[in-house]
């Protein structure tokens, strides 16, 4: 259960907190990107269920309730593996959707360099702690204070950054949370055995 809570919390920090969450205040984002942070979110609130059924199988000494308990483990250990694999190959989609929100947002602002999209650019830079687009004339963009030009100038790529790290993390507690649930089944199935095997010597 505590883990169930701890990746809810984690999946919703990346969700509304940090540089990804100013992509998603807007009207296009990467979906492929929060639609993984969904599932882990969804996954979290599972596992701390299924640790409910876990402690009351344990509890009462019930066979059906810890096989249940493992039955539901198995499903969220097959559903992390697709999850993993499925962020593995949307990994380069989600990137090109990020850059493609930044690139349209610029090529508003050259456009009409005030107002809102004026605000919406500075707002990626601030929370990129980038300016531009590398090799592009920087001028006239509205630049967070105190960064390193040229080298922070390149959105693009600290955009790709943001999402490397990101996923990263997420790979991190997905193997995590994979043996956690390895353990689970193995220790789920060890007290069923002893339960079964207790009856049967009573």
């Amino acid at each position: 259960q505590l883990a169930g809570l701890a990746v809810i919390a984690f999946g919703l920090w990346l969700r509304f907190g940090g540089p990804m969450a100013e992509f998603a205040t807007d009207k296009k984002s990467p979906e492929l990107f929060f639609m993984g942070l969904y599932i882990l979110v969804g996954a979290g609130a599972i596992m701390s269920a299924v640790g409910f059924f876990g402690c009351c199988g344990a509890a009462r000494e019930s066979q059906c309730l810890i096989g249940t308990f493992f039955a539901c483990l198995l499903v969220i250990f097959a559903g992390e593996v697709t999850a993993g694999v499925f962020a593995f190959i949307g990994k380069k989609v989600a990137i090109q959707e990020a850059q493609k929100i930044y690139e349209d947002a610029y090529e508003d602002y050259m456009k009409n360099p005030v107002g809102k999209v004026n605000s919406t650019i500075y707002r990626y830079h601030v929370a990129l702690q980038c300016c531009g687009k590398g090799n592009v004339e920087q001028t006239g963009l509205p630049c967070p204070e105190n960064i390193q030009l040229p080298k922070a100038s390149n959105c693009l790529v600290e955009i790709q950054n943001v999402i490397d790290t990101h996923l990263h993390l997420v790979g991190i507690v997905g193997i995590a949370i994979a043996s956690i649930t390895i353990f689970g089944m193995i220790f789920s199935m060890i007290l069923c055995c002893t339960i079964r095997n207790l009856r049967e010597m009573i």
